[in-house]
């Protein structure tokens, strides 16, 4: 684990005593920027769903072709990337600079932990910021002079909510937060979402494995593809639609069934009319 004596905030900033789902994600890609807490709740998840790994790789896959999607043939050149995580490489930026080298991208994480690493792994190559704060709080994430400075909101944006809103209850209004991010942006802009489900996975597999959640920042409330697909209101969905991860334009041959019934997690993007 980084020394964090050098990293710009105080330690008790960090919340070592319960597991952070960015970490725990981070844990699942193999990456070493987690706590003890994190990797055992890590654990206990994959004894009980040993999917989990390749549903997040499925989704840093699903996040590479959506980027460059975006940006290639829509001409995106600027972007808002709530829910970081912490960084692995290729990061958004490098994603979309690897279509357009003047993109632009604003990262925005509530984990001090993405903060402590976003200088060198996210915000080095210029043209990029990071921001601390929470998705709970739209207005905040749009007004943060830091977004300002960078995002041009009379210009198409992408906006990624890429495995965020599943660690947002029904009560903290998920539905509500889009809009309010989305309402910012003009026509031509993009949505770039995936999501948690229930729907490919044993029921009593699923609340074992959100109940792992429980003790964490931030709980897991998985959706079906119907209560999902309402976050594109006001978008036009690209081809293939909202679907599971591997089935979004893959880069190779289609997926077969064993792959897909691996992967509970269903993403999409769809452009602002």
């Amino acid at each position: 684990m980084t020394n964090q004596s050098h990293l710009g905030f105080a330690p008790e900033q960090i919340d070592t005593g319960r597991p952070h789902p960015a970490r725990m994600y981070d844990y699942y890609l193999g990456g070493s920027d987690n706590y003890e807490v994190d990797r055992e709740a890590a654990e206990r998840l994959i004894e009980i769903a040993p999917d989990v790994r390749a549903s997040a790789r499925a989704n840093r896959d699903f996040l590479g072709r959506a980027v460059r999607t975006v940006v290639r043939e829509h001409g995106i050149r600027q972007i808002i990337d709530i829910g970081t995580g912490i960084p692995t490489s290729p990061n958004t930026h490098e994603l979309a600079r690897s279509v357009a080298p003047d993109v632009r991208v604003a990262y925005v994480d509530n984990d001090p932990i993405v903060s402590a690493h976003a200088d060198a792994k996210l915000t080095g190559a210029g043209n990029a910021e990071f921001v601390l704060a929470d998705v709970r709080e739209p207005e905040a994430v749009l007004e943060h002079p830091a977004v300002r400075e960078l995002i041009d909101f009379d210009r198409p944006v992408a906006l990624l909510l890429v495995a965020v809103l599943h660690f947002i209850t029904d009560e903290e209004d998920p539905a509500g937060i889009v809009a309010t991010l989305g309402g910012a942006l003009p026509a031509g802009s993009c949505l770039v979402l995936t999501h948690g489900t229930p729907d490919f996975h044993d029921r009593r597999l699923v609340e074992e494995g959100t109940a792992v959640y429980k003790k964490a920042t931030a709980q897991v409330t998985m959706r079906s593809h119907a209560r999902i697909l309402p976050f594109f209101d006001g978008y036009d969905l690209l081809d293939p639609g909202l679907v599971q991860l591997p089935l979004w334009r893959p880069d190779g041959p289609p997926p077969g069934p064993e792959e897909l019934r691996r992967v509970a997690l269903y993403g999409g993007v769809g452009v602002k009319r």
